[in-house]
């Protein structure tokens, strides 16, 4: 049999939409054997300081979000770099591209050309491979479904800040297989939308998907998501666990957090009290950026509080890059990172980033953006890497739920060969208290 011939003939690049109507790059790499891939850079709201750059064109036009000058960037610089490159070798073609931006953020080609690229070429190695994504990443290596973290509430850049928490989250710890975990999902998100409509405090759903609130308090939130547990049919913190984004950096202020819901101005002591006691009250096992990305002490101090008990993640904090997950790491900052494969703009830079956490003794969780499309990549790179949480947004709209149904696709061909991670994925942790 002749062996595949995966070098690059050409890429091409186009301006597609994300989930929000707004353009976004999208790259198809042909290779010399006529194998094809295809992947489409997402989008996020809540953006770290230090995280990859998407590069947009400014001015009026689609209110300076267009990706024209992304698009030329695949097609003027990137296709003819990686011409005679070989799609199965994706060390040396993200180290191409990175030294082919030249910067640290990759500025000047952007960030959304390089990961639609980088992605693109993986899809392209796994068709000529003739296996599926998941499998070409793993190679002879273990696979496992992820735990899923789905939002029940949208706030933050995703909700008009109708509430500060930028999500709230359900984490379904009575699972046994990945199918299971989105039948549950899809019970407690529906009892959570009847309450809501039932209380006048429905306002429709927010940019990932979940209930769109009217809540008078972030605490409100946490009530309404336990009460919706209940409501399921789910004891809270046994059957179903709560998982919060807090996105803190989005509402410092100087010194300050101000948490406008609940008419409160924090410094960085205050805002870890108040974490640890809903933390306390309430069934919540997870926070993610609990404090700003610049407050590293804050980091230090909330995770030396409660890390033995709840997972502290990392996203703006740590922006999916290897070398800030070992300062945090020798910091005792975290003890969890979140990927998003666009804040590092290559595969192997995201990579890089869940090996340090690995070898920190984290857990690693593979995540969308508020801005999606109906690209599945990111469910491929949590099985496939073997990640222990996949967070993809809520249960409703198309973005959303074509990854949770191309992972239920994967589990079902994997047949008894399947392995889903479980609550083991987020370490058994539980709250001290469930709110009644």
């Amino acid at each position: 049999m002749t062996a595949p011939d995966t070098r690059i003939e050409r890429i091409v690049g186009r301006r597609v939409w994300d989930s929000r109507g707004r353009p976004t790059v999208e790259a198809e790499v042909h290779l010399a054997d006529g194998a094809r891939g295809l992947a489409i850079a997402p989008a996020g709201a809540s953006r770290g300081r230090h995280e990859a750059i998407d590069l947009r064109d400014g001015g009026a036009r689609f209110g300076g979000l267009g990706v024209a000058r992304a698009v030329a960037a695949v097609a003027d610089e990137i296709s003819p770099a990686l011409a005679g490159k070989r799609a199965d070798d994706q060390a040396d073609v993200d180290r191409v591209l990175i030294e082919l931006d030249g910067t640290e953020d990759k500025q000047r080609l952007g960030g959304n050309a390089t990961i639609a690229v980088s992605m693109a070429v993986a899809h392209a190695a796994a068709v000529s491979a003739g296996v599926p994504l998941w499998r070409y990443l793993a190679g002879d290596g273990d696979v496992q479904l992820p735990m899923p973290l789905i939002q029940v509430f949208g706030g933050g850049a995703h909700a008009g800040r109708r509430i500060d928490l930028q999500d709230v989250m359900l984490v379904p710890l009575a699972a046994k297989s990945f199918d299971d975990a989105t039948e549950i999902a899809a019970e407690v998100y529906r009892a959570a939308g009847l309450i809501m409509a039932e209380r006048g405090l429905l306002r429709g759903v927010a940019d990932e998907g979940g209930w769109w609130p009217e809540f008078s308090s972030n605490e409100e939130a946490l009530e309404q998501a336990v009460a919706a547990i209940e409501r399921a049919g789910y004891a809270p913190g046994e059957d179903v666990a709560l998982a919060l984004d807090i996105a803190a950096t989005q509402f410092r202020d100087g010194k300050s957090y101000r948490l406008a819901t609940d008419s409160a101005e924090l410094d960085s002591a205050g805002m870890v009290e108040r974490m640890v006691g809903w933390c306390r009250r309430y069934p919540i096992i997870s926070i993610e950026d609990p404090l700003a990305e610049d407050d590293d002490a804050g980091m230090r101090s909330f995770t030396a509080a409660i890390g033995e008990r709840v997972q502290v993640i990392g996203d703006d904090y740590l922006v999916t890059a290897a070398d800030r997950v070992k300062r945090a790491a020798a910091g005792n900052a975290c003890n969890a990172v979140l990927l998003k494969p666009n804040q590092a703009g290559t595969l192997s830079e995201t990579y890089a980033a869940l090996q340090a956490a690995r070898e920190a003794g984290w857990h690693t969780i593979v995540s969308a953006r508020s801005g999606e499309t109906e690209d599945t990549t990111i469910v491929h790179l949590a099985v496939g890497w073997a990640a222990d949480q996949l967070k993809v947004g809520s249960f409703a709209r198309s973005e959303r739920m074509a990854k949770w149904n191309e992972a239920i696709r994967v589990e079902e061909g994997l047949g008894p060969r399947a392995r889903f991670a479980g609550r083991k994925a987020v370490g058994g942790m539980k709250a001290d208290s469930v709110a009644a």
